[in-house]
């Protein structure tokens, strides 16, 4: 029986989806927190973590490096990037100037009744909250849910720069809300939000965004400052100079 010869071509567009999907899975254990702000990363580890090899493994660290996910620490490895107020702040600070605007844009062109689906199936998914996904699927459905009403509203800039904070997102909520007790949802916001949208009533729609917004600011901040000061005690040589003082204070 003969063994049929692999064309370089199948080969390399093979490898680079290894590669991709090598990345991305590396990508998403850091932003789910799977992999914890600060810890300390090998090639060994990661090639044996995600069965692949130097050069696959090598590519997704230099991927998630240019992210500013992961940095090089000489002599040591990778650390994965830690978490700090600042972030929070900045992230935070850049959705209340974003969503309201795309609430107020969007208002009389959503479809009301896709987003409360959407929002109704981050709340009912009890069989992922039981296998301790509970945050995870909140934060898809709730991703889904913003970035839907921010495609409504035409300005597709807004809706990548959005989608990146989202990404951020992931990871600050993952880090803060750990506790099977924690709860990241905000009873009525999305109803209401849906409500004003639905009736083209766009300062509404805005000033409702915003307070919701800031609610989650709220909420966050102090669980995410609990998350930090228990990460540097873990991992110091997470701690950039310069940021080591403004996390701990």
């Amino acid at each position: 029986m003969e063994t049929q010869a692999i064309s370089p071509a199948k080969a390399g567009g093979e490898g680079v989806l290894l590669g991709e999907s090598t990345y991305l899975a590396m990508r998403q254990a850091i932003l789910s927190c799977s992999m914890k702000p600060g810890s300390m990363l090998t090639e060994a580890a990661l090639m044996e973590q995600f069965k692949v090899g130097k050069s696959t493994c090598r590519l997704a660290l230099v991927r998630l490096t240019q992210d500013g996910l992961v940095r090089s620490v000489p002599r040591h490895g990778y650390v994965v990037v830690p978490v700090t107020l600042k972030d929070v702040e900045e992230v935070f600070a850049l959705r209340l100037m974003l969503e309201p605007e795309a609430a107020r844009l969007a208002a009389g062109k959503v479809d009301a009744h896709a987003l409360m689906r959407i929002d109704r199936a981050g709340r009912a998914n009890t069989a992922s909250r039981n296998k301790g996904n509970r945050v995870g699927f909140f934060l898809d459905a709730n991703r889904e849910f913003h970035l839907t009403i921010a495609m409504a509203s035409g300005n597709e800039r807004l809706v990548k720069s959005l989608s990146g904070l989202f990404d951020e997102m992931t990871r600050i909520v993952a880090l803060g809300f750990t506790g099977q007790d924690d709860n990241p949802e905000i009873d009525d916001d999305h109803r209401l939000l849906v409500e004003a949208l639905a009736a083209d009533d766009g300062k509404t729609a805005a000033r409702i965004a915003r307070r919701h917004v800031e609610k989650f600011r709220d909420m966050t901040l102090e669980r995410v400052f609990r998350s930090i000061k228990q990460d540097y005690e873990l991992f110091p040589l997470a701690a950039p100079p310069g940021r080591r003082e403004r996390s701990n204070a």
